[in-house]
């Protein structure tokens, strides 16, 4: 099923999202070929509607770009909800000096990642999931120019 992607009272700027969507069922298919059933929700937010959910479901006051939420009730489907922050991505996009599409796409992957099973608590996690991102910015952005 393709991915969805929504906006809360904020503009994202995602475009291609039918291309987009079919890349990340990809992804799923890569890492978890037991998957017959993907369902991801995309929402894209503000920091202070993130914040709060943050502080409310992870007891956590600090901001963040994004926060995933595993919904899947059986091992062949693959359910989540991923809330990104529109100013964090921004904010991030500046700081390490990288477009905003960039970044976008970034935490996006970054999202998926995790519902695949891909952790970044400690550095050698960290490292790993870094390594998956830019394999799947690398891998859309090659597919992305060629299809235009």
């Amino acid at each position: 099923m393709p991915a969805k992607f929504f906006e809360q009272e904020i503009k994202s700027g995602l475009n291609d999202k039918r291309k987009l969507s079919a890349y990340l069922d990809n992804v799923v298919s890569t890492h978890l070929p037991e998957v017959t059933d993907t369902e991801l929700t995309y929402i894209f937010c503000s920091d202070d509607r993130l914040l709060q959910m943050n502080q409310q479901f992870l007891a956590h006051d600090t901001l963040t770009d994004i926060i995933t939420f595993d919904m899947s009730e059986h091992k062949a489907e693959l359910e989540g909800e991923i809330y990104i922050s529109v100013d964090r991505v921004k904010e991030n996009a500046e700081k390490y000096n990288v477009s905003y599409q960039n970044e976008l796409h970034r935490v996006i992957f970054h999202g998926a990642l995790h519902l695949c099973g891909f952790k970044d608590k400690n550095e050698e996690d960290k490292k790993i999931m870094r390594q998956k991102e830019d394999e799947c910015l690398a891998a859309y952005l090659k597919e992305t120019v060629h299809a235009n």
